[in-house]
């Protein structure tokens, strides 16, 4: 079995094994319902549309106020 001549330096040795550990960029695509970027082969995250059918309902943003509770409001003076 041979061996090596000369030692390797640690900036070839590290080279080499950082080459196992890259991350790849995640790939998106526009979805076809509402054109914005979602993963592939999940439900879109904006709309909830997947493979031409509404999968999941949107969530709805609560309105701020719309509750009519009486937090942050002054009581009227007698």
């Amino acid at each position: 079995m041979p061996n090596p001549k000369r030692k390797h330096t640690r900036s070839r040795r590290d080279s080499r094994r950082a080459q196992n550990w890259r991350l790849d960029a995640v790939t998106a695509g526009a979805c076809p319902n509402c054109k914005n970027l979602r993963p592939p082969h999940t439900v879109c995250p904006s709309c909830g549309w997947y493979n031409g059918k509404l999968a999941v309902a949107p969530k709805q943003k609560k309105a701020k106020g719309a509750e009519g509770g009486s937090a942050g409001q002054e009581k009227p003076k007698s």
